[in-house]
């Protein structure tokens, strides 16, 4: 059995080498996240509910859909003599989320598991404020390394230690009007969109979908936005080969040329004419959902939304045009908010929920999540998910933000960096300019101190 929660857990409770001091806070806590103690205030999404004093808690911040997709995967392995009883707490998405996160492992008397984005692994495991999973134990329960993609796997550790279990890949991918893109002539002999290959075949495609709709051709929504011209630029860089690496104290290590190869392009891509340049993110899913665009680049979560528009929806990696496959990403995973004193059997617990809940991935599917765990992608009930399984090798080339503590999900320099770029992309400065900025931004970055170094 399981219940869910939604009042923020009580905070630690004072007591001998466990008080969440001032100073504690500062050296552990919120400024792990970043500067959190500007974050805004910590709530959740639900009545409170008691539960038995074994039960295992676990915080996330799933909501809507994912929300209750999430309670369909506890409750199945909640059920039968060796399930579990598990204390669901749902907080708010965002840098609150983290905030808390921080605070309670800081003091040592965290919840049992929580949800981490891969991203934000950086501003946690080095300073104490995770625990290591136990890869025997893992083991014991049927899971290891050999079951998740290396691109992803290689982003739960610090220090050759894990730190994290991924439970998804969730990549920033494009979405497509089946039947534009056939008169388009985009569409290989299956069905599915065609390799790109090159930055002139994305931009042909663009104008040739215009044409199928007599309309745009590509939307992207990126004005005002914290994230979305970040995910981009991240993805066409990488597939450059070009490195994007941040060392501790900097500077940065960023190929201008490269880019600025990637600016201009992005530039070229949205020219206000054929693909606008001007929209935000909600502008871009509506215009999309209402047949002025033949093309949107968006997030996979997106896919419950545009599967009830009725359009023949079509999804695909984002298009590979440069030298090398990659496509940007994050994932939700499983971790292990630190306790000073953990029970041995809490913990293995722990570990076993862990193993279990990523073997129900397939139920998190639906709502367009790429599984990490990969047995459950060779399932032939996976392979049957339409369009889930077009673009599940993104997560073979998965590109995460740079391994810092500052950077990750809803973070601010994920926002830094796409203030140049939104500045490009509407025609207010170069790309040569654009970049100048980012890599300034990022050296700013570089030059605060590490927190919990």
């Amino acid at each position: 059995m399981f219940t869910r929660s939604s009042a923020s857990p009580p905070e630690p409770a004072p007591g001998a080498g466990a008080a969440l001091t001032r100073r504690r806070l500062l050296r552990h806590g919120t400024a792990a996240a970043g500067a959190l103690l500007a974050a805004g205030p910590l709530s959740a999404c639900a009545s409170p509910a008691a539960a038995g004093a074994s039960a295992l808690s676990v915080w996330d911040l799933f909501q809507g859909g994912d929300g209750m997709l999430m309670n369909d995967m506890i409750e199945a392995v909640s059920t039968g003599p060796r399930g579990f009883e598990v204390q669901r707490t749902i907080l708010d998405w965002g840098p609150s989320y983290y905030t808390k996160l921080a605070m309670s492992a800081a003091g040592g008397r965290a919840s049992d598991m929580a949800i981490m984005h891969l991203s934000r692994l950086a501003g946690y495991a080095p300073g104490g404020l995770l625990d290591p999973f136990d890869l025997d134990l893992l083991a014991e329960f049927g899971v290891g390394q050999r079951d998740f993609a290396p691109a992803v796997w290689s982003r739960t550790q610090h220090d050759g230690t894990v730190y994290a279990i991924p439970l998804d890949v969730h990549p920033f991918i494009v979405f497509y009007d089946k039947e534009a893109a056939d008169k388009a002539g985009l569409l290989d002999p299956s069905g599915e969109l065609a390799p790109m290959g090159s930055p002139d075949a994305l931009l042909d495609a663009g104008r040739a979908l215009a044409g199928a709709t007599g309309q745009k051709g590509i939307l992207f929504g990126h004005v005002t936005d914290t994230a979305q011209s970040w995910r981009q630029f991240a993805a066409l860089y990488a597939q450059t080969g070009a490195a994007f690496t941040l060392p501790d104290g900097g500077p940065p290590r960023i190929d201008v040329d490269a880019a600025v190869r990637v600016v201009t392009f992005m530039q070229q891509l949205f020219d206000g004419r054929t693909n606008p340049n001007n929209l935000d993110y909600n502008g871009a899913l509506a215009g999309f959902l209402g047949g002025r665009g033949g093309m949107v680049m968006l997030g996979e979560w997106e896919l419950p939304t545009l599967k009830k528009s009725g359009i023949p929806l079509g999804a695909a990696p984002f298009p590979q045009v440069f030298g090398e496959p990659a496509v940007y990403t994050d994932s939700h995973a499983f971790v292990l908010p630190h306790q000073q004193n953990p029970d041995p059997a809490r913990r293995r617990q722990a570990h076993r929920y862990v193993a279990e809940m990523v073997k129900q991935s397939l139920t998190w599917a639906s709502a367009g999540h790429i599984p990490a765990y990969q047995p459950v992608l060779a399932e032939p009930e996976y392979a049957a998910l339409d369009p889930q399984s077009s673009y599940a090798k993104a997560a073979e080339v998965s590109v995460l933000d740079p391994p810092n503590w500052f950077a990750g999900a809803g973070s601010n320099f994920q926002n830094r960096m796409c203030q140049p770029l939104q500045s490009a992309l509407l025609g207010n400065t170069s790309a040569e300019k654009a970049v100048r900025q980012m890599v300034r931004e990022a050296d700013a970055l570089l030059r605060q101190p590490n927190p919990v170094a």
